[in-house]
């Protein structure tokens, strides 16, 4: 066998993998990362209120300030015209701008009384159930609203 069919072969593998994926630095691929990160942070929170991860207060309290400070940067990476791209977000992202802002201005706002209530101590899971709650909720609003799932 020779190398240059198995390069050929190679090649193609390697172009067909590159078709589906996305920029990382377009803005879809900036804020599908952030996205991912506010998940992974969130679900970690709610694994330690859940009893799915060992409670550990400065830990929550860390989680909570990371969320909240990515909470604030994906808006930013959402074009003014929608893009070419395949996005999970509907048309109505910028159809409906003001509403949009609001739902954003809402998680953030949430994020913020999070970090609040996870700076009060002693640490109690039970304290911080709510302002977790408040977070999902806007989370979900939003996906209900803009996310074409």
């Amino acid at each position: 066998m020779t190398l240059k069919p198995v390069a050929v072969v190679l090649l193609a593998c390697l172009t067909l993998s590159a078709c589906g994926g996305v920029d990382p630095n377009s803005p879809l691929g900036q804020r599908k990362a952030i996205f991912k990160q506010m998940l992974k942070t969130s679900e970690d929170l709610g694994g330690m209120l859940r009893g799915r991860i060992a409670f550990d207060g400065p830990k929550f309290a860390e989680g909570a300030v990371r969320l909240d400070a990515l909470a604030h940067e994906p808006w930013k990476h959402f074009p003014q015209v929608r893009e070419e791209d395949h996005t999970s977000a509907k048309d109505d992202v910028w159809q409906k701008q003001a509403r949009f802002q609001e739902l954003a201005r809402a998680l953030e706002a949430a994020t913020g009384e999070l970090v609040a209530a996870s700076q009060v101590q002693p640490y109690k899971a039970s304290n911080l159930g709510p302002a977790v709650q408040k977070v999902e909720d806007a989370c979900s609003a939003c996906h209900k609203e803009f996310r074409d799932h």
